[in-house]
């Protein structure tokens, strides 16, 4: 019975519209084929004209957050790019989530880390009773070296690990009477900053790439989470894990009173976090009425016309990623148009491009 549950419930994230899952592989490939390293720098790699996408301090973490930072910048970049004779991307619905993976692994969502302090918990945690910088000798007492960690740049196998050696962690811990820590999100998202940037690990490349979220929720299903999250809804809102190290440090914190035991292989973490990841993002969020006052006040009904929902009703294909498609394909034609007619290029906020895509649903 449990298992005809688990199989029945693999269409929820279909019908619920979960949105495209991206690859920061994938995306890196994208930002440097698409011409964006032209002019953008991640981390300090790549131009210096535009803003390091490595580094902005922000805890504004969706997909719509993106689409209204493109848009509302998109004329200013196409005028740079005409400048430098740059030829002007276009991205599809796929390349612009890989894209949106890539700034999460890169950590553009996250409030800037700092290595000091990392280094501080690191040791004031009891990470560093176990776990020395480049051998299992010296201050280390077995746990494997820091510089062996390929996990420090990827949040979802630091999370695994986490998840997995938990209980042998926790139980060294107490032989040798320290005390087992919480982690929060800002001590994590330290600590993670502090072993990124050893001399060892500073050239790792970002990664973050969640699997199938159909086969996830199966997981998800199978490996008992369920039990305990009877209501994933609260698990997955919108927002509910907004960056890297919340979620690791989540996997960490609640490890000890979590029921399940079971180890989780690779994959199978990528696929769960694809679960969660496209429940997150299946819907935003947003209010058709009010979005139909966007419509309106934004200027979109000046060459839409009213009653655009008609026209412009793209259902679930009404999300972030497609309008950050659209935006590349069609917005230079949008702007000039625009600008033959003395119509301003429109500016959103998030809220409002949240309430925008809700009306272009069509619902």
């Amino acid at each position: 019975m449990k298992l005809f549950l688990a199989l029945a419930a693999v269409f929820t994230v279909a019908a619920q519209g979960a949105m495209t899952i991206g690859d920061s592989e994938k995306g890196a490939a994208i930002f440097k084929s698409q011409n964006c390293v032209t002019c953008h720098s991640i981390n300090g790699v790549g131009g210096k004209t535009g803003p390091d996408l490595g580094k902005r301090s922000s805890r504004g973490y969706t997909p719509s957050e993106l689409t209204a930072l493109m848009w509302n910048h998109a004329p200013q970049m196409w005028t740079a790019m005409d400048a430098a004779k740059i030829s002007r991307p276009k991205l599809d619905q796929g390349q612009a989530a890989d894209l949106f993976a890539y700034f999460f692994a890169a950590r553009y969502f996250e409030q800037k880390g700092d290595a000091g302090r990392g280094r501080k918990a690191f040791a004031d945690k009891g990470c560093a009773e176990c776990h020395n910088i480049s051998s299992t000798n010296g201050g280390g007492s077995g746990g494997p070296a820091v510089t062996k960690w390929e996990s420090v740049s990827d949040p979802i196998e630091l999370s695994r690990q986490m998840w997995n050696h938990s209980p042998k962690m926790r139980e060294a811990m107490k032989s040798k009477s320290v005390k087992v820590p919480e982690l929060t999100p800002v001590e994590m998202n330290d600590i993670t900053v502090y072993l990124q940037n050893l001399p060892a690990t500073r050239n790792l490349k970002p990664q973050f790439a969640p699997a199938s979220p159909e086969t996830g929720e199966l997981l998800f299903q199978l490996k008992g989470c369920s039990g305990c999250h009877k209501d994933v809804s609260k698990l997955a809102k919108p927002g509910g894990f907004r960056t890297a190290s919340d979620f690791a440090s989540s996997m960490w914190n609640h490890s000890a009173k979590m029921q399940i035991k079971t180890e989780l292989r690779p994959e199978e973490m990528k696929r769960i976090v694809g679960y969660l990841w496209a429940l997150q993002f299946a819907s935003e969020g947003g209010t058709a009425a009010r979005g139909a006052k966007v419509f309106e006040t934004k200027g979109c009904v000046n060459c839409h016309g009213k009653g655009a929902e008609r026209v412009l009703a793209l259902g679930d294909r009404a999300n972030s990623y497609e309008m950050i498609s659209v935006l590349w394909g069609h917005g230079p034609d949008m702007h000039k148009a625009m600008t033959s007619k003395g119509i301003a290029w429109p500016r959103f906020q998030n809220t409002e491009m949240v309430d925008l895509l809700a009306y272009l649903k069509g619902r």
